[in-house]
């Protein structure tokens, strides 16, 4: 295991009478940060009455004890335990107001990147809480918080002992989702995961993935000593570590120290965590993107850059399909007694720097079969590129051709007609109508490859993302234009609602009397759990030829194979949804002459404004 990243994690105190050995103690024992109250939890501090009211001397220690650069990067701050906002005693909630915001502006004077507090009341019932924070968080340079939330209700837990039915106790994630909505999903706003020690269903669990979790929060009462006599977790508790492995979430160990060396703890956490990192393809090729929004790309408008090119002629997946799918159709074509001593026209049209005309040239030599290739090319660089190869290493058995393929009048048919135009949508780089425009060129009984494709759409709840895409602003745009607008993502902090439906499903060659591209579809979702909707996540799968298939759809995803990520189209505002409701998303493909665009809403639970409207914000150009 080389190059692994070792895990982050914290350790968290109760208390820390000598807060400058804390942090040594923490860092001799690899834990990256500490988690400490501002104030010592015996100070209880009265601002309306009480005899602690005029008690005199400072409320805390002073911040001579650490550098500034200690306190910003290893401490993470917690708030008094008995602060009550939302109290129905005047004098509790006021005092507990004066109290938060002495702590919340200590915080802010110390410099620190994070405060924590817990959430123990239910939905509804932290207004107050909600409108402090969040007038917080709306101050320039505000530092995260991380709401401490457990995984499953404590009270569900207790009453299941006395035999007592607990199907109206809360779901914990209820209160963080009221608490959350109610400072207007604010992305410094992130969520502590209490592990519990009975976990709750996994399709709960799976909820927590699309949400903003930070870090997850080990008590020490979870590890079970192993046969050597070190702590572990048990396999459902490392099942839980594993799934939010992929967004690269923090810990924190609380609770009192049960072995000889608190080391013992951080030491089987990095095991656990390192033991996660696979090292596919994919994984690889993703490190550093998951959740990262990126414009979709443009080819008929823009020219790719090298590097664009370089990093997708590594997928050797792709390509692989590609060759088997041309050397089914050339055996195919071969066994007709027409092409019985035929040389075989192949056109590779979008050619780019060439991986497919090797591919084909490839699939020939395996079927002993001579062709003709034409390597179509728009991009003046990548021909540059063609060339080359054509002149050195092709053996002048491909023509390479410097023009739109739109624009080209081949001299001749082809019999095998070949591109590499799929988006992560399948149509949203314009295969429709670039191989539509082109089939002119294909003999009546000739092949196209890909020969259809399908997009998928799925209800996702995503907050991190959602929220990356909310802070997007640019002045000369319509404030909603980023939430009008489709993102190519890896998507990791993400919890699927409901499993992806098929959308729209174009076919090549298209015998159509009247081609038209255009397509209009509604898809009904039936709502597995409460939870939130942020958007809809886009795949597609591909049929390049015969049984040679391509997809990133989930169910049916080419093993290893990276080029494409899905596509994320997001709605203005979240839709709070309930276990039984139905989406019914209505998704439509619009064209015109010079561009498409889509345009999508739901009416279901609730009715949303079309999104895009005309392309209002986002188009591709032809």
């Amino acid at each position: 295991m080389t190059n692994q990243r070792s895990v982050s994690c914290g350790l968290d105190f109760s208390t820390t009478p000598d807060l400058a050995s804390c942090l040594v103690n923490a860092h001799s024992s690899r834990y990256e940060f500490i988690s400490t109250p501002l104030v010592h939890p015996q100070f209880k501090r009265e601002f309306i009455s009480g005899s602690a009211k005029n008690r005199p001397g400072p409320f805390t220690r002073t911040d001579l004890i650490l550098c500034s650069s200690d306190w910003s990067n290893l401490i993470i701050g917690k708030l008094s335990p008995y602060i009550d906002v939302d109290s129905n005693i005047p004098e509790v909630r006021k005092n507990s107001e004066e109290t938060l915001k002495q702590e919340l502006s200590l915080a802010s004077h110390l410099g620190l990147q994070g405060i924590t507090f817990k959430l123990t009341r239910g939905r509804n019932k932290n207004v107050n809480l909600s409108r402090i924070i969040y007038e917080k968080l709306a101050t320039p340079y505000c530092y995260q918080m991380w709401v401490q939330v457990p995984m499953a209700n404590p009270a569900k837990q207790s009453y299941s002992y006395r035999n007592v039915e607990t199907s109206s106790i809360e779901n914990p994630w209820e209160w963080w989702n009221s608490f959350r909505a109610l400072c207007d999903y604010d992305k410094k706003l992130g969520v502590a995961l209490i592990v519990s020690h009975d976990l709750p269903d996994m399709e709960e669990i799976d909820r927590w993935l699309g949400e903003q979790v930070k870090c997850l929060v080990l008590p020490t009462t979870l590890f079970i000593t192993n046969k050597k006599g070190y702590p572990v977790l048990s396999k459902a508790h490392q099942t839980v570590i594993r799934k939010f492995y992929a967004s690269d979430r923090q810990f924190l160990l609380t609770g009192a120290n049960r072995y000889q060396n608190i080391g013992y703890y951080y030491h089987y956490l990095d095991y656990l965590w390192k033991s996660c990192q696979v090292s596919s393809p994919l994984e690889q090729f993703a490190r550093g993107f998951e959740d990262f929004l990126q414009c979709p790309l443009q080819p008929l408008m823009d020219n790719l850059e090298s590097q664009t090119y370089e990093i997708f002629e590594k997928d050797n997946v792709k390509y692989a399909q590609y060759e088997e799918a041309i050397h089914l159709a050339i055996l195919h074509l071969s066994a007709k007694p027409n092409y019985k001593y035929k040389e075989i026209v192949i056109m590779v049209v979008g050619a780019g720097r060439g991986p497919i005309v090797r591919a084909a040239l490839s699939a020939a030599n395996l079927a002993n079969k001579e062709v003709r290739c034409y390597a179509v090319e728009k991009n003046p660089n990548a021909v540059i590129t063609l060339q080359a190869l054509a002149k050195d290493t092709w053996n002048d058995k491909v023509t390479v051709v410097s023009s739109d393929m739109r624009q080209w009048e081949a001299p001749e048919k082809a019999d095998i007609l070949v591109s590499e135009l799929l988006g992560s949508f399948g149509d949203n780089e314009l295969s429709p109508e670039c191989l539509d425009g082109v089939q002119k060129f294909l003999s009546d009984d000739g092949v196209s490859i890909p020969s259809s494709y399908t997009s998928y759409i799925n209800p996702i709840q995503c907050s991190k993302v959602f929220n990356e895409v909310k802070s997007w602003k640019d002045k000369d745009k319509n404030p909603l234009s980023h939430l009008e607008t489709s993102y190519v993502v890896h998507l990791q902090s993400k919890y699927d609602i409901a499993k992806p439906q098929p959308l729209f499903t174009f076919v090549h060659p298209n015998k159509d009397d009247v081609i038209d591209n255009s397509r209009f579809e509604t898809k009904t979702f039936e709502v597995k759990q409460d939870s939130i909707l942020h958007g809809f996540s886009g795949y597609f799968h591909a049929v390049l030829y015969d049984k040679v298939t391509l997809s990133i759809e989930p169910s049916t995803h080419s093993p290893n194979m990276f080029s494409w990520f899905p596509i994320f189209f997001p709605i203005r505002e979240p839709v709070q949804l309930k276990e039984g409701d139905q989406i019914v998303v209505h998704f439509w493909r619009r064209c015109t002459p010079k561009n498409v665009w889509y345009e999508w809403c739901i009416s279901k639970p609730s009715a949303l404004p079309i999104h895009n409207i005309n392309g209002r914000s986002f188009t591709i150009g032809l």
